[in-house]
């Protein structure tokens, strides 16, 4: 079971951290995110170590950074420390976080102590929803980088523009990603707060829609009535939880001619995407993306928009998005197999996802698309059964393989597995298979693929190991 978040805010821990630089110590600090905020930390003087079960590129840049990484859990590790910070996703048994419970040393969630970094910003940008939140505020550092803005920058993947998660920049503007799971979000202090989808996901914690639409709505409310919602007129879930809201309400939308931003002429060559982004029906700038996915349109207007509200032009916005070279796991190249098909990662682990990024495979011109899917959590492979196997069975031209199911955080009680997900797709009409080690699937694989076809590795778990056996 996941640890809760700690709900303290920005005035306590800033009190907390009173009285000149502490030692923090980071349980999970090669998380994708809790490395920015250890980096964050030790700019700022505090001495920074912290505890994570594998070593990792991120863990070694750490390391090479002058922050102590410690790889086996020891209590000693917090010896002298003033604060442990933590991802939930560390079990309630870790020995550090453990040890300063008992201690009585102040232990604060991944989430709350984000939200007082990012409260001295003048400018603050919060990207959630559902899916595309780390692809549309990996632009917005684009969009805001290339315009001068300098901004700060905490995101959910490796932005291929800075080669990490995070950048370090000035103190005006910092742009987010504001995750939903746990109602993390709610830590958080935006002054724009961007809403791009809603559907149902984590469902180990979200058991309703309305349920999601109260936490998003509160969500928006961060920003104050002097902020700024930034919605998705498209989706009706996003408008519902939007509703109510105070502040100032703007909406984007693709193929919205009544949305304040709308992407309407959209064409597409190779699966990416031309189009025209609009304010108030007035031309805005004619934009063209190197990223494939008609997806990725809609999140490119609501960083456009985000860019737009904050001053920056429209030929900025166009020379910038035309330059965005996309982030880690997002539809990324990885070079080619033994017998010469492309391998491209991908992040998609719901059904929506993973029929967007199915959708723009197969428009980027490969004979053939083998999708090697990994299905992540237990919960949400029961909840959403048929959403995935109809998703799957949307593949046109290739096969599906199936990896066993990524526990997580999660023991399996729901009698599911990837086998029988396989056998439904079977029944669907599609060519599907289940292969239960990730070798055996680079063979086969490399069996029978060739030079013409994209081997596509999706999922959210450790999926991509398969990678270096191909």
């Amino acid at each position: 079971m996941a640890l809760e978040n700690t709900h303290y805010g920005a005035a306590a821990i800033e009190k907390m951290l009173s009285g000149g630089p502490k030692k923090i110590f980071f349980a999970g600090i090669g998380g994708i995110s809790m490395c920015s905020l250890a980096r964050v930390s030790q700019l700022r003087g505090h001495t920074v170590s912290g505890y994570d079960r594998t070593q990792s590129d991120i863990t070694r840049q750490l390391t090479e950074g002058g922050i102590t990484v410690y790889y086996e859990g020891e209590p000693s590790h917090i010896d002298g420390c003033d604060m442990l910070v933590y991802t939930v996703a560390i079990p309630q048994d870790n020995p550090e976080y453990a040890a300063a419970k008992s201690a009585g040393i102040p232990c604060i969630s991944r989430a709350d102590y984000l939200g007082y970094l990012m409260s001295g910003y003048g400018c603050r940008i919060g990207v959630s929803g559902m899916h595309g939140k780390s692809t549309t505020t990996s632009m917005l550092e684009k969009l805001f980088s290339d315009a001068g803005r300098d901004p700060t920058v905490s995101c959910g993947a490796r932005m291929v523009s800075q080669n990490s998660a995070h950048k370090i920049g000035g103190e005006e503007y910092f742009i987010f990603e504001a995750c939903e799971y746990m109602d993390s979000f709610l830590d958080f202090y935006p002054t724009i707060a961007i809403i791009l989808n809603i559907e149902m996901d984590h469902v180990d914690y979200f058991h309703s829609m309305e349920q999601i639409h109260t936490s998003f709505h509160k969500f928006l409310e961060r920003t104050g009535p002097d902020g700024i919602a930034l919605v998705n007129c498209a989706d009706d879930d996003v408008m519902r939880a939007a509703a109510g809201y105070e502040g100032r309400l703007v909406t984007f939308g693709v193929e919205e001619p009544d949305a304040d931003y709308c992407a309407d002429s959209i064409t597409f060559e190779k699966g990416c995407a031309r189009f025209t982004i609009r304010h108030h029906g007035d031309i805005l700038c004619s934009a063209a993306l190197q990223v494939p996915g008609a997806h990725a349109v809609c999140d490119a207007l609501a960083a456009s928009a985000a860019a737009h509200l904050c001053g920056i032009s429209g030929e900025e916005i166009a020379l910038a998005l035309e330059k965005f070279q996309g982030l880690g796991r997002r539809m990324e190249p990885c070079g080619k197999a033994k017998c010469g098909a492309a391998v491209y990662s991908d992040y998609a682990h719901h059904p929506t996802e993973i029929a967007a990024s199915l959708t723009a495979a197969e428009q980027m011109g490969f004979r053939r698309i083998f999708c090697v899917f990994q299905p992540h959590t237990y919960s949400r492979t029961s909840r959403l059964f048929d959403d995935f196997a109809a998703a799957l069975s949307g593949i046109i031209k290739g096969e599906i393989i199936l990896a066993p199911i990524y526990s997580a955080r999660e023991v399996n009680t729901y009698g599911v597995s990837a086998e029988r997900l396989s056998d439904t797709i079977v029944k669907n009409g599609v060519s599907c298979r289940f292969i239960a080690q990730f070798e055996d699937i680079a063979d086969y694989l490399n069996a029978h693929g060739c030079a013409e076809d994209m081997f596509l590795i999706m999922g959210a778990g450790d999926i991509i190991k398969v990678i270096p056996h191909l």
